[in-house]
């Protein structure tokens, strides 16, 4: 058997035990009250386990390879200038967004092996993390990541609607591994990835992505950006 076939599906993050345990407690109580109410608490735990979980990934190697720092829908993709807090050049760069709902994975995920050469916590507001505006205006967390041959991206956790708490366990000059977990948000909201010049994007608008294993674009590449169409 190899080492990964005996790996679990996924664990559960210590960060939801509270919730857990909270939700299985109000369900014991509402099963005491009335059985129908104990079903509904039931369907609740049941999702708090699902929302706090954090499955194994595969994520693909390359030193050119930009992978999802999330799962979720990818929105649409628009030239925008880095968060000022970054202190980044505030030339726009093209701009990868990925919607994370409330029954997605909500563990973020580097998207390159890097230096986080600087991280900013910004409060601010809760809009639909769908909204194009959430990124310029709802609570925030900024990463600067810095890879070896001296180009620089930014990662930015961004809180949603009912998401209250930006969670990140990186700080400044550690370095990560592409795929390697930083953080997470609880309850619904988006990731954005704004890419260097010369950067070709490989997703496209609507198409769902994987945390730690969809390429979403490749440095160094002349090429154009690839397109999609629905069936």
């Amino acid at each position: 058997m190899s080492p990964m076939s005996s790996m679990p599906p996924f664990i559960i993050r210590r960060e939801g035990w509270p919730f857990i345990a909270i939700s299985a407690l109000a369900t014991l109580a509402l099963f005491g009250v009335m059985q129908g109410l104990g079903w509904i608490g039931l369907i609740v735990t049941g999702w708090c386990i699902l929302f706090f979980r954090d499955p194994v990934r595969i994520t693909p190697l390359g030193d050119d390879l930009v992978i999802s720092p999330a799962d979720g829908v990818v929105l649409p993709i628009v030239e925008a200038p880095p968060p000022p807090e970054l202190e980044m050049d505030p030339t726009p760069l093209r701009r990868v967004s990925i919607f994370m709902n409330v029954f997605d994975v909500h563990v973020n995920r580097s998207p390159v092996e890097a230096t986080v050469d600087r991280s900013v916590y910004r409060p601010g507001a809760f809009f639909n993390a769908s909204f194009d505006k959430a990124s310029d205006q709802n609570e925030r967390r900024s990463l600067r990541l810095k890879m070896a041959q001296g180009k620089e991206l930014a990662v930015v956790q961004i809180a949603g609607l009912v998401a209250r708490r930006i969670l990140c366990w990186t700080e400044e000059s550690e370095t990560l591994r592409a795929g390697e977990r930083f953080g997470m948000i609880r309850f619904g909201s988006r990731v954005d990835v704004y890419l260097p010049p010369g950067t070709r994007v490989l997703v496209v608008p609507g198409q769902r992505s994987v945390g730690g294993e969809t390429v979403i674009a490749e440095l160094n590449a002349d090429d154009p950006d690839r397109s999609g169409e629905s069936h």
